[in-house]
């Protein structure tokens, strides 16, 4: 997202940023979902309603002023905790929540935590698993966003939270901190990820991060990954051992393949 602040004293926040449509410091940023070209709201919306009026159809996306890319709404009014979302096509807008979206709030709502029982998250770090990708994030990210949001368009929510995460760990991979403890290293990951999601989640921060870290973890695939939940909030705790795996035979053949790997560790 464009820095919209002015340079401070110390000279080191970056210079205001300019509307190129009013040529102006950006009033009230707002920018396009797909292409991120940053805009004084009032200008993109006026922009947005004159290219509106010349075409006698319904739209459904809008070209970036900048970059012509196809845009399908305008993001603005980011206080730290939520935004505002302006479709060029309100039906699009519309929420879209399914069976799954719904298994996944009730899980969200309830007293549970993460599939503890099936993670060994202090191996997970100390043998470096993060550096292996995990080919399902993407899409468990978006349905767990749209679940949160009640949102169907997601995407913009998904790229930024991928890329805060994808930074983290390409960092790591350089050898960027190599005094950094696996604990230091994970509590830098989470409160990352945390202040990448607030804006959009606002209270369902915390939980999503122990999620989204608890589906790295394990190693499943998206299915799996709810199968193993269902278990886990089906159970009492009083059954549950603290080293037993809430996740039957059937999971077993699911899990990547690299996790059976060792990542070597710098000396």
């Amino acid at each position: 997202m464009a820095v919209s602040s002015s340079a401070g004293d110390d000279g080191l926040r970056p210079p205001p940023q300019s509307c190129s449509i009013c040529l102006q410091s950006i009033n009230q940023e707002a920018y396009l979902d797909r292409c991120f070209h940053s805009f004084c709201h009032q200008c993109i919306a006026q922009w947005a309603r004159y290219v509106g009026s010349k075409n006698s159809e319904s739209m459904t996306s809008i070209k970036c002023p900048l970059c012509k890319t196809d845009n399908l709404s305008i993001v603005y009014g980011f206080n730290g905790q939520n935004f505002r979302r302006q479709y060029v096509n309100p039906k699009l807008g519309q929420r879209c929540i399914v069976d799954a979206h719904e298994f996944r709030m009730k899980f969200y709502n309830g007293d549970r935590g993460p599939i503890d029982g099936l993670l060994n998250v202090e191996q997970y770090w100390k043998r470096r698993k993060y550096l292996q990708k995990n080919p399902w994030l993407q899409h468990w990210l978006i349905r767990e966003v749209q679940t949160l949001s009640q949102d169907e368009d997601v995407e913009v929510i998904v790229h930024h939270i991928i890329g805060v995460a994808e930074s983290f760990f390409k960092r790591q991979q350089e050898g960027e901190n190599k005094a950094t403890t696996p604990e230091q290293k994970r509590t830098q990951f989470r409160t990352l990820l945390a202040d990448a999601a607030r804006p959009f989640l606002a209270g369902y921060t915390e939980r999503f991060t122990d999620e989204l870290e608890s589906f790295l973890v394990s190693g499943l695939n998206v299915e799996a990954y709810d199968k193993a939940c269902i278990q886990r909030i089906s159970k009492p705790s009083s059954s549950e051992s603290a080293e037993g795996s809430p996740c039957d035979e059937t999971l077993q053949h699911v899990y990547l393949p690299y996790f059976d790997e060792d990542i070597e560790i710098d000396k």
